[in-house]
């Protein structure tokens, strides 16, 4: 036999015997496999589900219950505006918080208009006089008095109480205009920016935190009371006869005078009220020229229209306080959006000023 083969083969049964045995001898020696630790169990929080409900405003005006993206620190400006028939279209009213409509003298009506949280650089007018029950109202709101002209009576108050007023005949003329295309005295006209510049002109506080502030109805709040699709108002003269009329797809009442649409001069835009109060205030005579004496501090009978309904209550002035509607003693919240206050005699009564369907 060859040597060399038998020597391979004696070779390769010795691998075999070793690759046997390797097994066997490496489990030999291996430790005794440790007992797994015991697993701890731990609890993990739910986290509570995140609403989906959009957050509330962070601001709104006091005076409109809109809502802001900052805090109102502007004062407001109580402006005269004129109503005469040849005044009419007139500018800015679009703009106003609020709105209030009182006899002057004569039969004539005269708006009472707060600006407070918008139209900046809105034109406004035609402006024209003041009144002492007018300087009441505007200065309920903290407002600046904006006017051209007053009366005698009117002119006793601003000069003897020093009232922040900006009269474009006395003392303020510079933040004012005249438009040429209309007829002196109702051309005169100016706008919240150039008032609040002759505001400080003047050195009159141009800030104010602390304005009166109206309740407000909240989203999905309803309004009880008796259907009222328009409502018609009559001071004295039928040339000044107003109509708010509903309309159900803005939840606004849009306002006409003697029938027609009541525009704004600048945009064509008729004139909408979110909250029409009509109050009875007691009116008395003073002179041959027909100019009243006006009590807005008694109270007495009013009526609120909102949202399609009519509501039956009074109206209250407290001192240091705007005008309230309140019934059975608690204040009605106001939809949001621009008030329109009508104050009517009271003779020879409430309800003859009135035609509500």
């Amino acid at each position: 036999m060859n040597l060399n083969l038998i020597r391979n083969s004696f070779v390769l049964l010795l691998l075999s015997i070793c690759l046997i045995a390797l097994p066997a001898c490496g489990t030999a020696k291996n430790p005794p496999a440790a007992e797994e630790p015991a697993v701890e169990t731990v609890t993990v929080e739910e986290e509570p589900p995140v609403s989906e409900e959009r957050p509330a405003a962070a601001y709104t005006a006091p005076l409109t219950g809109m809502p802001l993206n900052e805090p109102l620190t502007r004062r407001p400006l109580a402006v005269m505006v004129n109503n005469a028939p040849a005044a009419r279209p007139q500018s800015g009213l679009g703009g106003a918080d609020i709105v209030y409509e009182v006899l002057a003298e004569g039969g004539v009506t005269r708006l009472v208009s707060i600006f407070h949280s918008r139209a900046d650089e809105a034109k406004i007018g035609p402006i024209r006089s003041i009144r002492p029950y007018m300087i009441e109202l505007g200065e309920s709101y903290h407002g600046v008095l904006v006017h051209a002209g007053a009366s005698n009576d009117a002119y006793a108050i601003l000069q003897r109480q020093k009232k922040e007023d900006l009269d474009e005949i006395t003392n303020a003329g510079a933040y004012f205009w005249r438009d040429k295309s209309r007829k002196a005295p109702h051309n005169l006209y100016s706008n919240v920016e150039k008032l609040l510049e002759g505001a400080a002109k003047r050195k009159y506080k141009t800030e104010d935190t602390s304005v009166p502030t109206y309740s407000f109805l909240k989203e999905g709040d309803l309004v009880a009371g008796d259907s009222a699709n328009s409502v018609e108002i009559k001071f004295q003269l039928d040339n000044y006869k107003v109509t708010y009329k509903y309309d159900a797809a803005t939840q606004l009442y849009q306002r006409y005078v003697n029938g027609s649409p009541h525009n704004d001069r600048e945009t064509g835009e008729i004139l909408t009220a979110a909250n029409v109060v009509v109050l009875g205030a007691d009116h008395k005579v003073l002179d041959d020229v027909g100019r009243l004496s006006v009590d807005l501090e008694l109270g007495g009978q009013a009526v609120l229209f909102q949202r399609g309904k009519m509501i039956r209550g009074q109206w209250i002035h407290r001192p240091d306080d705007v005008i309230r509607f309140v019934k059975d003693n608690q204040e009605v919240p106001f939809a949001p959006g621009t008030t329109y206050f009508n104050v009517v005699p009271n003779q020879p009564d409430f309800d003859s000023h009135l035609k509500v369907e």
